[in-house]
């Protein structure tokens, strides 16, 4: 059995397709099915479903495929081990971020490029659920969410960073009420854009309404913060986000913000599979992130 099949393995339920499957891995399309039908004879069991396409895995190919992701990360952790071992101060990273949180990266980032200066990051952004799954599969290593999202029976570490804290942020141009914090029934007459209902940060946002009785007056939901931050720097609408997802022009020229209360406040913090073998790389950025604290970044 060779690695590389596992690869062709992992690589085809990625992408459900032979030859986008094979252009990943570098190889022709005959050269992938032939790899995949040898591990198939070595094991003596079918491991996916095929005629002419691709239709899925069969029972015993998904605990196959679980299996190739354990070896194949596995053996990219030998790899930096290797690495450590001849003094690079390097190494891959893949880091999996929810979208409120998206600004804490660079803190995070500067902190690990300080230890590790030769550091590759790979940052993509996902809801916690998704982040959970790809750390279990060993596509990420670490990631960015609600901790309260993590499976409590699972196999997970976990360390705080904040408490997420909601305000309503407005351009200057926008009066708001005088005061620190605003009650929901303030907000409800103010026109908003907000983050989309599946998004979690959202349904803490739509609870709080609820809560109170009230019926905002919502002219704009969207998924990319970055739209949210220019119809708010505009002065067109205001909105109710995470301390974290506030654009960073806030102050004079920018943004006035009011705590809204009552509303839940989660914590926000860092997430790795608790692993016996885990790399020497994955060890020194666990110790990193776990000397970070950001309430007092991350409240109003």
């Amino acid at each position: 059995m060779f690695l590389r099949q596992l690869t062709y393995l992992i690589a085809l339920d990625r992408f459900h397709h032979f030859s986008r499957a094979a252009e990943s891995c570098g190889v022709s399309q005959p050269a992938l099915s032939a790899g995949i039908r040898q591990l198939e004879t070595e094991l003596g069991i079918t491991i996916i479903q095929r005629n002419r396409r691709f239709y899925g895995l069969t029972a015993e190919g998904e605990r196959v495929l679980a299996w190739a992701r354990q070896t194949v990360a596995a053996l990219d952790g030998l790899r930096q081990e290797a690495a450590f071992a001849q003094d690079i101060a390097g190494g891959s990273l893949a880091i999996g971020v929810m979208p409120p949180a998206i600004q804490v990266v660079p803190l995070l980032l500067e902190s690990l490029r300080a230890a590790v200066p030769a550091l590759h990051v790979e940052v993509k952004v996902h809801s916690s659920n998704e982040i959970v799954h790809l750390l279990r599969e060993h596509t990420l290593q670490l990631g960015l969410m609600y901790l309260d999202q993590v499976p409590p029976d699972g196999p997970f570490e976990t360390h705080t960073l904040y408490a997420e804290e909601h305000v309503l942020a407005a351009a200057k141009s926008m009066p708001l009420p005088a005061g620190k914090t605003m009650q929901w029934s303030d907000i409800e007459t103010i026109p908003l854009c907000l983050l989309s209902r599946n998004m979690r940060s959202r349904q803490l946002v739509d609870a709080g309404f609820q809560k109170a009785g009230v019926t905002p007056t919502i002219m704009l939901e969207t998924d990319a913060l970055e739209l949210l931050h220019a119809e708010l720097l505009a002065g067109r609408l205001a909105s109710i986000l995470p301390v974290a997802a506030l654009p960073d022009r806030i102050g004079a020229a920018g943004l006035h913000t009011r705590r809204v209360v009552p509303c839940a406040s989660p914590d926000v913090g860092v997430v790795r599979l608790n692993q016996p073998n885990n790399t020497a790389l994955l060890g020194r950025v666990w110790e990193i992130a776990n000397t970070l604290k950001l309430d007092d970044v991350y409240t109003s």
